[in-house]
């Protein structure tokens, strides 16, 4: 090595891992994002090469970036389109502009994607990969970073979010279902440790009871996914043990389309011997057949909200967490009718 002081690059090609990664690790504040043992090597080499911090680059680096890193768990799920667009307006409007990532569930490769884009220098997060228990949002938290979730919510109470009221979009699916005459009504729910699935579930099961109906009357079985491929195995099994069931109020589109698919294969009909309410009103849901009744969600404002709110967040720093939550509506659609005679 010559007489030329070594620089983050340097060590970044010395040890094989990003720039931005090495960035992290130099920052004492932000070292912990970053595995101990990936921590470990990067400071020995910058020991080995005779690295030293350049304050006035860093200083620099501390600037307004005007933009927002946005982090998707699954950009092919036809409900993150549209949140992204409003966000992407949203922040328009005010001279910011969003870099997106997608990863997909798994917490280390979150971690790893959150650190590429502060080592971007974003001037803020918004995450639509929140479980209710969320190490990586409490990470984020304790850095100080402006975060705010959308879609989904930690449970703890530490970050700002928005998302969909979804027991009243429950409550609105199982009224529907109520008025036309069912009575064995079960739900498909999505996962429990994700918002999401845990509050349908509650909403779910809070209308059943709300409505006089026995807890046996109604069954929940949660599906191992969000796919349509989970959504045929869940309705599958549902039906095998509970054959009398004439309706099922699902976790969300997907997972309804997969039903379709459990009832042609069994030689049922929709709605004529079991009716089906999706969840969210994904785009083309009006054009399968039957038109699929559905619980409709804002995705867009709900991202227009999330860009309000995080730069809100970016500009007062001791800003209270808000939880606000989107209105959804019924759309009631061909899936859904009247239980046959005698079901």
């Amino acid at each position: 090595m010559s007489n030329k002081a070594a620089t983050l690059s340097d060590v970044a090609r010395a040890t094989g891992v990003h720039l931005s990664t090495v960035s992290r690790v130099m920052n004492p504040e932000t070292r912990g994002m970053v595995s101990a043992e990936v921590a470990k090597r990067i400071l020995a080499e910058a020991r080995r090469l005779g690295y030293r911090a350049n304050r006035a680059a860093s200083t620099l680096a501390t600037r307004k970036s005007n933009i927002i890193g946005v982090v998707l768990p699954d950009i092919t799920n036809p409900v993150f389109p549209p949140i992204l667009t409003g966000i992407e307006e949203g922040l328009r409007k005010h001279g910011y502009q969003a870099i997106v990532a997608n990863v997909g569930a798994d917490e280390e490769e979150q971690r790893f994607v959150i650190n590429l884009l502060l080592g971007q220098q974003v001037d803020g997060l918004i995450l639509a990969t929140a479980r209710r228990d969320d190490p990586v949002v409490k990470m984020c938290v304790e850095q100080r970073v402006p975060l705010v979730t959308v879609n989904r919510r930690e449970e703890s109470g530490i970050a700002s979010c928005v998302i969909s009221d979804d027991g009243h979009g429950m409550h609105l699916a199982v009224r529907h279902l109520l008025e036309l005459g069912h009575r064995n009504i079960a739900h498909i729910a999505g996962l429990d440790s994700l918002s999401t699935g845990h509050f349908r579930r509650r909403g779910f099961l809070a209308a059943i009871e709300a409505s006089g109906l026995e807890a046996g009357a109604a069954r929940v079985f949660e599906a191992s996914g969000h796919t349509r491929e989970c959504g045929k195995a869940a309705l599958l099994e549902l039906l095998r043990q509970a054959p009398g069931t004439t309706a099922v109020v699902t976790g969300n589109d997907l997972v309804a389309i997969g039903c379709y698919d459990a009832l042609a294969q069994l030689g049922l009909r929709c709605p004529q011997d079991v009716s089906i309410v999706g969840h969210n009103d994904v785009p083309f849901m009006d054009m399968v057949r039957p038109p699929l009744t559905t619980v409709r969600i804002r995705h867009h404002g709900m991202g227009v909200e999330a860009a309000r709110l995080i730069l809100q967040t970016i500009e007062a720093r001791d800003a209270p967490v808000l939880d606000i939550r989107l209105k959804p509506e019924l759309v009631a659609r061909g899936s859904s009718a009247p239980p046959r005679a005698g079901a």
